[in-house]
Parts: structure tokens; sequence; C-alpha cells
């Protein structure tokens, strides 16, 4: 009896944690379940939100003249808004200022010199969105940019000259397409976002020649929040 008595707490007590161990099984799988629902329902809904972020920006001389740049770093911030069309594409424009430009050196007429150029675009790119999952997202598309600002160090010898200008809404040889690529990783409401884009077009001041000529190329890199 007494084996019989010791041993019959022992199985209920397995057949108790064994129901506990279940419903927790059920539970978890009921909540991933759940979690896998709404992130489908996020991945089909209108978003929108704002970014800021850094610009790993350079340039490349298409001319083949004697110059040499080095990548500066810039600001980059602004909106984004996110449309869908279907579970696995969207469309994502944004507008953003971004800074631009380059650290380099060459030589002109004869004389080594250095420059460093800030410029100061509204980027307004237009990128298809690619969803395999409500985590990652990944964006393909062309972009538009408009020059608002730049700024020029020439140094040539002993002598330095600053150069700052501002370009109005007219002066269409600042209107510069290029394209970009990149990809977006989704955390509740928070979004990191890396970017590689590059000028089709060549951005050499009034649109007459100069030295140097180049198109611009950059990575970026943004946190955003999206509602």
């Amino acid at each position: 009896m007494n084996t019989k008595n010791n041993f019959y707490p022992k199985n209920k007590t397995r057949f108790i944690c064994k129901k506990t161990i279940f419903g927790l099984v059920v539970l978890f799988l009921s909540i991933t379940a759940s979690a896998q629902n709404d992130n489908t329902t996020r991945n089909d809904r209108l978003t929108a939100g704002l970014k800021a972020g850094v610009n790993y920006a350079n340039v490349w001389d298409e001319e083949g003249q004697d110059f040499r740049a080095d990548p500066k770093l810039g600001l980059a911030g602004g909106v984004f808004i996110g449309i869908p069309l279907g579970k696995y594409l969207g469309v994502q424009p944004e507008m953003l200022i971004s800074q631009k430009g380059f650290k380099g050196s060459g030589t002109l007429l004869g004389n080594g010199y250095s420059m460093t150029r800030t410029a100061t675009y509204l980027d307004v790119p237009l990128q298809v969105q690619i969803k395999p999952t409500s985590f990652l997202t990944l964006v393909v598309g062309p972009q538009y940019s408009y020059l608002l600002h730049q700024k020029d160090v020439l140094t040539l010898g002993a002598n330095r000259v600053e150069q700052e200008q501002e370009f109005k809404r007219d002066n269409i040889s600042k209107n510069i397409l290029g394209f970009v690529l990149g990809a977006d990783v989704n955390i509740d409401h928070l979004v990191l976002s890396a970017r590689v884009s590059w000028d089709f077009q060549t951005n050499n001041g009034d649109g007459s020649s100069s030295t140097p000529r180049y198109k611009n190329q950059l990575m970026q890199f943004t946190v955003g929040y999206k509602i």
C-alpha cells in the first residue's frame, strides 16, 4: 500500500507538469501566431515617419582629370512615407535634406591645390519597396536632387579662398537625377536604414565646364521612427 501511495503522487505530479508544459506551448504558439498576424497587418498598412543620420559622401571624376577625392561626412534628415501595394510590394517616397561633397586635391594650371566642398541638397527618392518579411524591407528607385547651398574652400599654394553660394529654384542646372538602393530593418516603430546612391548627371556648378567635373556618390545611414 505504501508503495502504491508513494507512486500515485509521482504520477499525478508528472501529469500536472506535462499539462502545464503543454499549456505553455499552446500559449507560446498562440502569441507567436498573433504576432505574425500583427506583422502581416503592418506589412499592408500605410506608414509615415521621420529619419535622421549621416552621409559618407564622395565623388568620382568621369573626365579623367588629375583629381583625387577623399570622402567626407555630412548630415541627412527628413520624412518618409510607405504606401503598400500588397503584402510584399509598396512605394516609399522620401524628402531629405542631405549634405554631400568631398575633400580632395589635384592640379590646376600646373600647380597643386586642395579643395573641400560641402553641398546641401534636397533629395527626393522614389523607391519601390520589396518586403520579404515584416522585419526587412528592400528599396530601389530613382532619386531627384536639387542643390540648395554650396560651400567651397580652395587652397592653392599659400592662398586660401572660401566661397558660399545659395541657389534659387529657377536655376535648373542644379537639378540632378540619380539612383538609390538600400534596406530598412524594422523593429516595431524603429527603422534602421542603409542606402547607397549615385548621380546619373555630372554636377559641375552652373552647367559650364569647371574643375573638378564629377558625380556625387554616397553611403547613408539613418535611424527613423514610423507611425
